[in-house]
């Protein structure tokens, strides 16, 4: 019976997950993404997946060195950053652009502002629009051995036709982690059955963001055309495996709600009214900065506080 009055410090609720175990659950999920990609687009998508892992997992340990810190690339979040990062490229990319992307996400991005926990902005796509802006050709050249035309939304955006099958699957050009829609739903669906996410972000993202092309298009209810929208330009990716990073999303459930209604409504305006045919990188960064004014608009009310008593007590 003691046992029910023992107090200690807190944490109270404790939980056997790691950063480590979740990182692994995140690369596990990646798999079914990564080894589509490694088919789609043949050994040098491999190659670039290696080189961006292995830059980004040297740059944290290098910097550990310098600053003296605790060694902290067994967390395994410096190798799911570079996996990330080189699931958004191209496999055209040259290499040591992917190295200087991988160093820019580790160095600039993530431990200049503290480490992991400290970052505003998701490291892998913080450094894939510096790459953007850096290098725009590169970036946006996915011309392989085996796809030479332009990426399905931006076919979409000439009035050209598109293969939602191809797409759903994955037989089209775009950067190596986006093409297939079917081995993204799979990753993500064992992330929800590990309890690692849930749907607050990726479900109010894609349905604020389907509500939006609905309205916007200009296709009306054409399905084929949502569908398209939806598997293509790395929105399943971005939902799923970035917008919901725990250290640069909002904490509270009704913030996570707003948090991604913010990512489908940017979306939505980069892919209706930009140049960009894609615009989910910079949606989601956009709203990573949003996320310190959603926070302090969505917390909780203090257990016993009356609404207004704030104001009674400033009035006497």
């Amino acid at each position: 019976m003691s046992d029910l009055y023992h107090v200690s410090s807190s944490p109270h609720v404790r939980s056997k997950d790691t950063t480590a175990r979740i990182m692994l659950y995140v690369i596990l999920a990646l798999l079914p993404t990564t080894l589509f990609g490694i088919y789609n687009f043949g050994y040098r998508a491999l190659i670039l997946i290696l080189v961006t892992i292995a830059s980004c997992v040297a740059s944290e340990w290098i910097f550990d060195r310098i600053v003296h810190k605790k060694n902290t690339i067994g967390d395994l979040s410096a190798v799911v950053t570079g996996l990330l990062l080189a699931l958004n490229l191209p496999a055209t990319l040259p290499w040591w652009e992917a190295v200087l992307g991988g160093v820019f996400a580790i160095i600039i991005v993530k431990c200049l502002f503290g480490g992991l926990g400290q970052n505003f902005m998701n490291p892998a796509l913080g450094a894939r629009c510096f790459l953007l802006i850096a290098f725009a050709a590169d970036m946006t050249n996915f011309v392989t051995d085996t796809y030479t035309g332009a990426t399905p939304l931006a076919a979409m955006r000439n009035g050209e036709a598109v293969n939602t099958m191809d797409m759903l699957i994955g037989r089209t050009a775009g950067t190596i982690g986006e093409t297939s829609a079917i081995a993204i739903l799979i990753g993500a669906i064992f992330l929800i059955l590990m309890g690692v996410i849930d749907l607050k972000i990726p479900g109010s993202y894609i349905v604020t963001f389907v509500i939006f092309m609905l309205l916007f298009g200009g296709h009306g209810f054409d399905w084929t055309y949502i569908t398209a929208q939806l598997c293509g330009g790395g929105l399943m990716l971005g939902a799923f495996f970035m917008a919901t990073d725990y250290v640069t999303s909002p904490i509270t459930p009704r913030g996570q709600i707003l948090f991604g209604i913010c990512c489908g409504i940017l979306t939505g305006v980069f892919r209706c009214f930009g140049a960009n045919a894609e615009g989910v990188s910079f949606a989601i960064i956009l709203s990573n900065l949003l996320v310190p004014i959603i926070e302090k608009y969505t917390v909780p009310r203090a257990f016993g506080q009356i609404r207004g008593e704030k104001k009674q007590e400033g009035g006497k």
